[in-house]
């Protein structure tokens, strides 16, 4: 079941409030004090609920949200005009402006707010009653900074979502290069000691076989067979040293470990690692893994809306070629553009000789195959 956040408990919220301010309207006003016939009154209500929803729903600064919040500006003024007098009504008002904030730049937002503020005037003006100019005053002045104070606090929201995202974007960076870092220290430490045993073991096994080998050449025959056996000896231990060293050069980091502690630096979404137990991998595909991995991550943490998991797996196919899928629950929002990081993704892939695929159907997933050590 998916868990609920901050930002769409937030969400739900207001949207409890809108609907308790919009519901009980034509029930308290009644048709008496509407200026339209209440069925249309509703409609323009229904419509209002569909407009916020998409300046809510679809990216921010596209044309589709910018309409959105025109038709959502434009309709909240016409509901609180057609019911002049109803006190609890303007708060949509205040509710369109903190949503202004998150469509457009502050221009927008200070459009908005002097919509709502003509809208609300206009609906004072056409009260019963005839309220007095200082009332009227007061009460555009209340809204008005009520408008301004809840737009600020939504900037102030978002600017801190912002910094918490580059936070957490940093920190997977910096555990993605902590990894190649210990990585590197390690090879560099591997092939010292393969070194070593190269220029210790080996050169000293290379001279008994030669040894050995004019030993054999000595008269008698039983010294013979034992020199023979010691060769044989001799042979197989310096085979194993070679095998060794070749092994010390080639063994790559625990893949699974490297991408958990990638993993570990995001707090959300919840990045879920998967390792088959048959996948080799190199320190070259590790490596490449690793950024992979790191790209992935922070595409899920700046652009997955709403995301709660991201599950990466890692497979081997017959042929000793590797597939990474990655996959979150976010919203999608139209085609895929390759921007750095994603272009990056298809650049380490074909540098080992494989490629990369991107699909927003259902939530983003990332397919890279890197191709066997073999092959490459």
């Amino acid at each position: 079941m998916r868990r609920l956040g901050p930002e769409e408990t937030s969400g739900l919220t207001i949207l409890v409030v809108c609907l308790a301010v919009v519901v009980p309207v034509p029930f308290v006003a009644g048709p008496e004090r509407m200026l339209v016939p209440l069925a249309v009154w509703v409609l323009a209500a229904a419509a209002w609920l569909a407009a916020t929803a998409v300046a809510v729903l679809r990216p921010p600064r596209t044309r589709a949200a910018y309409a959105g919040l025109a038709a959502q500006t434009l309709l909240t003024g016409a509901l609180v005009i057609t019911v002049p007098g109803i006190g609890w009504l303007p708060i949509l008002l205040v509710v369109g402006a903190a949503l202004s904030t998150y469509v457009g730049p502050t221009r927008v937002t200070a459009a908005v707010i002097a919509t709502n503020t003509a809208a609300l005037l206009v609906a004072y003006l056409l009260a019963p009653g005839q309220p007095r100019v200082v009332e009227i005053l007061l009460a555009l002045g209340l809204y008005l900074l009520l408008q301004v104070a809840s737009a600020a606090v939504s900037v102030a929201l978002q600017r801190e979502q912002r910094m918490r995202t580059e936070l957490t974007v940093a920190h997977a960076e910096l555990a993605a290069a902590a990894v190649l870092d210990q990585e590197a220290t390690r090879a560099s430490e591997r092939l010292r000691i393969s070194r070593e045993l190269h220029d210790l073991i080996g050169h000293q096994l290379t001279v008994l076989t030669l040894e050995l080998e004019s030993a054999a050449h000595l008269p008698g025959e039983r010294g013979a067979e034992h020199v023979e056996r010691a060769r044989v000896v001799a042979r197989e231990l310096l085979g194993d040293v070679r095998a060794t060293v070749g092994e010390l050069r080639r063994r790559a980091p625990d893949l699974r470990e490297a991408l958990d502690e990638v993993a570990a630096a995001v707090p959300s979404p919840r990045v879920e690692v998967r390792v088959a137990e048959d996948v080799v991998a190199d320190e070259e595909q590790t490596a490449a893994l690793v950024r992979v991995t790191q790209e992935v991550v922070t595409n899920a943490v700046r652009h997955a809306e709403m995301a709660t998991v991201l599950r990466i797996e890692v497979s081997a196919g017959d042929d000793g070629a590797l597939t990474f899928v990655a996959r979150d629950d976010g919203l999608t929002s139209g085609p895929v553009r390759l921007g750095h990081g994603l272009a990056g993704i298809v650049e380490r892939a074909e540098a080992l000789g494989g490629g990369a695929t991107f699909d927003a159907t259902s939530g983003f997933t990332v397919e890279a195959r890197l191709a066997g050590r073999a092959a490459s």
